[in-house]
């Protein structure tokens, strides 16, 4: 064989080559990795979002971090497609305190912070020097002494932004309690050595917690309910449209209105309450 037919022999074979590897790829769906942390959002993904997604073609896989942090670096950095744990409050800080590029796409139906204790049965038990755990970030933190007070159980000094108040910007505490800002994910825990507990939803679900037993359950407002994030950059692309339209369908609304479900007990997005009006 000459060499110009070894060559083009060889080129022939590569342009095969490359033909099996494109028909292979294209064979493959597509994946989108959603971040979440423990708690019920990765079964919201799972049993709401998922099947809409695969009838377009899509792999979808869940990925479970253990704190409120992972979750939008690894979106950021592009571990993870997008991700489904916080509410906007959260996500536009912690964007701005790390110069992240990630945005909310919509918001889902979410579980509230709940007041839990395994010793008292009423709120008018909690006397002084009785111990209340609540979460340490920023944002949840501000958003736990908003919830005590409108409990009557303590109130934020006037002239402090009560978004961003901290412990230290308590006027009054006539129960004389003592509070514990603790990482988000051990408050569940510290139930069997404190009096009461706030817990956000979703680590209230990992650890068994009833909505039904909280000894009081917060009302949110719409920007404390949890969103779907996603890169910035990623906002216009298909696979982004496509979750949101997995969201919006009466598929996924059929999974969270079910009475035997979870979700139904959760505080439906503004967006979910005007789609039930008649």
């Amino acid at each position: 064989m000459t060499f110009t037919k070894i060559v083009r022999s060889l080129l022939l074979l590569g342009l095969f080559a490359m033909g099996s590897q494109s028909a292979q790829a294209n064979s493959d769906p597509k994946t989108i990795v959603f971040g979440v942390a423990p708690g019920p959002y990765g079964d919201m993904v799972n049993q709401a979002i998922k099947p809409e997604l695969m009838k377009k073609g899509y792999k979808v896989v869940v990925r479970e971090f253990s704190d409120y942090v992972q979750p939008n670096m690894a979106l950021a950095n592009g571990s993870i497609d997008a991700n489904l744990f916080q509410h906007t409050l959260y996500l536009e800080k912690f964007a701005a305190d790390k110069n992240l590029k990630v945005s909310a796409l919509i918001a889902v139906p979410t579980a509230s912070m709940g007041f839990y204790s395994h010793t008292l049965t009423h709120l008018d038990q909690l006397k002084k020097g009785d111990i209340v755990t609540l979460s340490n970030d920023p944002t949840n933190l501000a958003r736990g002494l908003r919830f005590l007070q409108k409990l009557g159980l303590i109130t934020i000094k006037e002239n402090i932004d009560p978004t961003k108040a901290s412990e230290h910007d308590i006027a009054e505490n006539p129960r004389g309690l003592i509070f514990k800002p603790l990482e988000a994910a051990q408050l569940p825990r510290t139930l069997d050595s404190a009096a009461g507990a706030l817990v956000n939803g979703n680590f209230a679900f990992a650890a068994g917690l009833k909505l039904s037993s909280a000894l009081a359950l917060e009302t949110l407002d719409e920007n404390l309910k949890n969103v779907i994030a996603v890169r910035t950059d990623d906002m216009d692309k298909p696979f982004v449209k496509d979750i949101k339209a997995a969201v919006l369908s009466p598929a996924y609304a059929a999974v969270i209105n079910d009475p035997s479900s979870v979700f139904s007990q959760f505080q439906k997005p503004e967006w979910m309450q005007a789609a039930a009006k008649p």
